[in-house]
């Protein structure tokens, strides 16, 4: 079983950039996509980005350009650079791990999840 930490969110004026990062703590974690998803208030969570175990990585559009994601391996680490934010950025970000299924883009085809980190962003 791995248990995710999640950190580095904060309030930040629109424009302005911020990393989180997301710590894998046991269990499989190199050999496996993990993912990035928000949910702001009252709405679903939806993907923000992927890095396969491949080295491939996807982005949602409304992201693409302006986030990056990334993972080292050796310190179990995945991590999210959110640059050129704007107040629709707002949201809690989670981290997850993939366990199956054929895409990558669906919040049910991950099984572990961490408890997410408030990005604001302020116009």
């Amino acid at each position: 079983q791995v248990q995710l930490v999640e950190s580095g969110g904060g309030l930040v004026q629109a424009g302005g950039s911020l990393r989180l990062s997301c710590v894998a703590n046991g269990g499989t974690f190199s050999s496996v996509a993990m993912a990035w998803f928000r949910q702001a208030p009252g709405k679903e969570r939806t993907f923000v980005a992927v890095f396969t175990s491949a080295g491939s990585t996807y982005y949602a559009d409304s992201v693409k350009g302006r986030f990056t994601i990334s993972r080292d391996n050796a310190k179990r680490t995945m991590y999210l650079q959110l640059n050129s934010l704007k107040p629709e950025d707002t949201a809690v970000y989670y981290c997850a791990r993939r366990s199956g299924g054929s895409s990558f883009y669906y919040a049910s085809n991950y099984d572990s999840w961490g408890q997410g980190t408030q990005v604001t962003v302020s116009s």
